[in-house]
């Protein structure tokens, strides 16, 4: 009989062959269906366009709990040669969310084999992580939206801990982040006449002034706040003109979203003063917004006395991790916490062409999940 560990590897390196990116992840979809068709019991709900839901227990009384993975992979091209390499070119699954949503498989299977009585079990399989879209595409769909949680709960894999270490942390887990283009419209004239123009550069110039002054990258305080230019772009490589566009493209990142707000509104007064000082046409784009993900209290305790059980190795963090996540929208509304699950200290990082989810922690990850939905009740 196949054993817990060899069926996740199995569906695990089939999911990491075949990646796809946010709001792509249709034959994602279909195979983890059929996972849940072969190994489990469950009702299985399509929710936002290529996410699914599978319900333990719908009819039972009691507390319900949802657990979520990310089922979305990178634009990234990978570089490793093992077998389970990706065959689509330019995707890859450089975050891990093959791991994640093989870990959720495994405890659909648990649950299968060892049913959880008085409580209701959600297993959201939620696409576009990593866009920032996917969380709110579920909160917005009807059959969503008639659910009635308690808790949530998620994890993501942590390349630079400890294998099967578990990783908490009370209030902001990871950080709000926001990414913003700026375009600036003026008149591009000769270069001999700049006078004649509307040339960016100074605008492009005192923006950039602003976000180093604004910014203070210091993780360890409340106030942190960090911004980070991407990609500068301004007018052609034509030596007798004055530029007449230009781009800057940003990254903003903080704990507390009130500061975010603080932040935005100030940045937005300084661009209407530079549209009308330099005469420019300035326009912003703000995307892949993510919440910080707050760690509520009981839910961390849930969490860390299901690591205990299975006598794992509990590190409880100072400073939250600076890089976006969507569940953050998810605990903005329900109690829930997010946890980290040690991928080992010598493993790649995140989003590196060399990445691989190390299936060792894939068992771990689902058999902490099912001692997390026994504490709950308790």
């Amino acid at each position: 009989m196949e054993s817990l560990k060899d069926a996740l590897e199995k569906v695990r390196k089939e999911l990491h062959k075949f990646p796809e990116v946010s709001e792509e992840e249709y034959e994602t979809k279909k195979r983890i269906q059929t996972f849940l068709k072969e190994h489990t019991s469950c009702k299985v709900v399509p929710v936002a366009k290529t996410g699914l839901l599978a319900i333990f227990n719908e009819n039972e009384e009691g507390k319900t709990v949802m657990l979520r993975a990310d089922i979305d992979a990178l634009p990234i091209q990978e570089v490793n040669t093992f077998e389970h390499k990706s065959v689509n070119e330019g995707i890859s699954h450089k975050c891990g969310h093959d791991g994640h949503t093989t870990i959720l498989l495994g405890v659909a299977k648990l649950l299968t084999e060892n049913p959880l009585r008085k409580r209701k079990v959600l297993l959201l399989f939620q696409p576009s992580e990593e866009n920032g879209r996917g969380a709110q595409f579920v909160l917005e769909d009807p059959s969503f939206k008639e659910l009635n949680i308690d808790y949530v709960f998620a994890l993501h894999n942590l390349p630079g801990f400890t294998k099967q270490e578990i990783v908490v942390k009370e209030n902001e887990f990871t950080s709000n982040v926001k990414s913003v283009v700026i375009t600036l419209e003026g008149k591009t004239a000769h270069a001999a006449e700049p006078e004649k123009g509307y040339n960016p550069a100074n605008a492009i110039a005192e923006i950039l002034h602003f976000v180093k002054k604004e910014t203070k990258n210091t993780p360890e305080n409340p106030d942190f706040f960090l911004a980070t230019p991407v990609h500068i772009m301004m007018g052609e490589k034509a030596y007798g003109v004055s530029a007449g566009y230009g781009e800057v493209h940003l990254t903003l990142r903080s704990w507390s979203t009130r500061l975010m707000k603080e932040k935005q509104n100030k940045f937005e007064q300084l661009l209407q003063k530079l549209q009308e000082k330099e005469k420019l046409s300035i326009n912003t784009s703000w995307f892949e917004e993510f919440y910080a993900n707050k760690n509520n209290k009981e839910a961390v305790e849930y969490i860390k006395s299901a690591a205990e059980q299975l006598n794992l190795s509990i590190n409880e963090i100072n400073t939250p991790f600076k890089w976006g996540e969507d569940f953050g929208l998810f605990t903005q509304q329900f109690k829930g916490a997010m946890f980290g699950l040690g991928a080992g200290k010598d493993t790649p990082a995140l989003h590196n062409p060399d990445y691989d989810f190390p299936d060792e922690i894939t068992v771990t990850g689902a058999q902490l999940f099912y001692n997390i939905l026994k504490e709950v009740q308790q």
